[in-house]
C-alpha cells in the first residue's frame, strides 16, 4: 500500500490541464509533462484495503495496489516491472483509458478514487526517460509464423505477445500507417503519435514485422496467409459505423464521424487526404452520438473554428453521482464531462434526429428534432408532442457507434459470424482450424483496455494450438 494515513490526508489531484485558449489553437496532447512528485502523493493515496476491487475493475488485472506502493516508496523501476507484467502498452492505457480501475476503487465507495491512470501514464514515461524501456527479444525462436491482420491495440499486443513467446509475427495493415484506432481515429491532443511510434520502433527491434497498404482479397489472399502461416489472427476491429438512415442522409455535409477524426489525423501528420476534405471552420456542427468518438469531434470541430457545435443523445441525461443502478464497484452510468467539452459545447439530451433539412445546392443545412421521454420501467421512448423543431447545422457528424467487423474479410476465410456480425469464437478459435480472432472483431466495439487483453489472451490461445 502507499502511506497508511495518505487516503485521509491527502486530495486526489490531477496535473493541470493547459488552458483552453491555449490548446484549442493546436493538436497538442491536453496534459503537459508528468510531475514525480504529484504521482508519488497520489500513490500514497492507496489504501490497505484488504480486497484491491481494482484488480478485478480494469480487463488486464494490472496489479495496481503493488505498483502504487512502489511509486510511493520512489522505487520507480520496480514500479515499471510491476506494471508490464500485465500491460503491453501502459503509454496508451495511461492516456486514453476510461480507467474502470477508478470505478472499483475501494476508496471510491465514499470519496475521490485513487488517480490511478495517471500514476500508470508517469511509471511508464518515468521508464522512458531513464532508459528502462528496452527491446525484449526471446532467446530461442519456435520456428513458427503468425500473421496477425490488423494492428490497432488488439493487434499489437497480440504481435508483442507471440513475439515473446518466440513465434516470427508478421503485421499486416490496410492503412499506410500502422496503428489503426490508435494511428487514425484518436485525436492528437489525447495521444501524441510520437508515442505510438515510439512504441512500434520498439516492437520492430523486438523482431516484430510490419506490412502496411496490404489488403486481403485484394494484395493477398486469405488461402495465401493460410498456406504461409502456421497460424492467422483477426484483430480488424468493429469498423461498419452505425448509420442513421433518414431523410436527407444523402446531403453534403453529412458524415461519419471516422472520415473527419480521420482526414484530420492525417492532416496533423502532414499525409495526403483524398476526396473532399472535411472542416468545420465556421460552421454550425452536430454531433450525433454522446460517446467518446462524438467527444473527439467536439474537440477537433472547436480546434478548426466552428461557429458552433451541438452534441445530440438520444438517452437522458446521465446522473452527477452513482446511483442505486450502478453501485460500487460496477462502472457507474454518470454524467462525464471531456476536455473536449470544456473547450465548449452545447450537450442535449433526449433527442431524436427526424431528418436532415438542405437547401438547393443539396448541402445540409439543418436537423429536425424532436423531445422523447423514457417512461419508467420501459426500454421504448415516446416522442414529446409540439417539441418538434430544426436545429441549424451546417455539419452534421454521425457518431452512433459501431456495428461490427467487414464481413467481406471474415467471409474470404470462411469464417463463422455471431448474431452481432462478429467472429463467432470458442478460445478465440474461430470456425476455421488455425483462424483466430481477438479485439472489437470478435466482442463487438469495446475498450482499448479490453483489445490489449484480448490481444494478450490470443497470443496465448495460438502458442498453445501450435504446440
Amino acid at each position: 500500500m502507499g502511506k497508511p494515513t495518505g487516503f485521509l490526508e491527502i486530495p486526489r489531484e490531477l496535473p493541470a490541464r493547459r488552458s483552453v485558449p491555449e490548446r484549442v489553437r493546436d493538436y497538442f496532447e491536453v496534459e503537459g509533462a508528468v510531475d514525480a512528485g504529484l504521482t508519488q502523493k497520489q500513490a500514497a493515496r492507496c489504501m490497505d484495503c484488504g480486497i484491491p476491487f481494482c484488480n478485478q475493475g480494469c480487463p488486464l488485472g494490472n496489479i495496481i495496489p503493488e505498483f502504487n506502493d512502489a511509486v510511493y516508496q520512489g522505487n520507480w523501476k520496480q514500479a515499471y516491472d510491476i506494471l508490464i507484467a500485465t500491460n503491453n502498452f501502459p503509454e496508451f492505457t495511461g492516456r486514453i483509458c476510461p480507467a474502470p480501475c477508478e470505478a472499483a476503487c475501494v476508496l471510491g465507495i465514499n470519496k475521490p478514487a485513487v488517480a490511478i491512470e495517471y500514476i500508470e501514464k508517469s511509471i511508464i514515461e518515468k521508464a522512458f526517460d531513464n532508459g528502462w524501456v528496452q527491446p525484449r527479444t526471446p532467446l530461442h525462436r519456435s520456428g513458427k509464423r503468425v500473421v496477425v491482420v490488423g494492428s490497432g491495440p488488439a493487434g499489437l499486443a497480440a504481435a508483442a505477445e507471440l513475439n515473446y513467446a518466440g513465434h516470427e509475427v508478421t503485421v499486416l495493415e490496410r492503412a499506410d500507417e500502422i496503428g489503426g484506432l490508435l494511428r487514425y481515429g484518436i485525436p492528437d491532443f489525447k495521444l501524441d503519435k510520437q508515442v505510438l511510434d515510439r512504441r512500434l520502433d520498439l516492437m520492430t527491434k523486438e523482431g516484430v514485422k510490419f506490412k502496411t497498404q496490404v489488403q486481403v482479397g485484394t494484395t493477398i489472399t486469405a488461402r495465401q496467409l493460410q498456406e504461409e502461416y502456421d497460424a492467422v489472427v483477426l484483430c480488424t476491429g468493429s469498423t461498419v459505423p452505425r448509420d442513421l438512415p433518414i431523410p436527407g442522409r444523402e446531403l453534403n455535409g453529412v458524415h461519419f464521424a471516422m472520415e473527419f477524426l480521420t482526414q484530420q489525423n492525417r492532416r496533423v501528420s502532414g499525409q495526403p487526404i483524398a476526396g473532399n476534405e472535411i472542416m468545420a471552420a465556421g460552421k454550425h456542427v452536430v454531433v450525433i452520438g454522446g460517446g467518446d468518438t462524438g467527444s473527439d469531434c467536439v474537440g477537433t470541430a472547436n480546434r478548426h473554428g466552428a461557429r458552433s457545435v451541438t452534441q445530440l443523445e438520444i438517452l437522458p441525461k446521465p446522473p452527477g453521482n452513482r446511483t442505486l443502478t450502478t453501485p460500487w464497484p460496477n462502472w457507474p452510468l454518470i454524467l462525464r464531462t471531456s476536455t473536449s467539452h470544456e473547450e465548449g459545447c452545447e450537450r442535449q439530451w433526449s433527442l431524436v434526429t427526424k431528418a436532415f433539412t438542405g437547401n438547393d445546392r443539396g448541402e445540409v443545412t439543418g436537423l429536425r428534432v424532436v423531445d422523447v421521454e423514457w417512461p419508467a420501467g420501459e426500454n421504448a421512448f415516446r416522442e414529446v408532442a409540439g417539441s418538434e423543431r430544426v436545429l441549424p447545422c451546417d455539419l452534421a457528424l454521425l457518431a452512433m457507434g459501431f456495428l461490427h467487423p467487414q464481413a467481406a474479410l471474415l467471409e474470404q476465410f470462411g469464417v463463422e459470424r455471431d448474431e452481432r456480425g462478429n467472429a463467432r469464437t470458442k478460445n478465440f478459435q474461430t470456425s476455421v482450424p488455425g483462424v483466430f480472432a481477438a479485439g472489437d472483431a470478435r466482442r463487438g466495439q469495446s475498450l482499448v483496455v479490453w483489445a490489449i487483453r484480448e490481444g494478450r489472451d490470443v497470443a496465448k490461445a495460438v502458442s498453445n494450438s501450435m504446440n
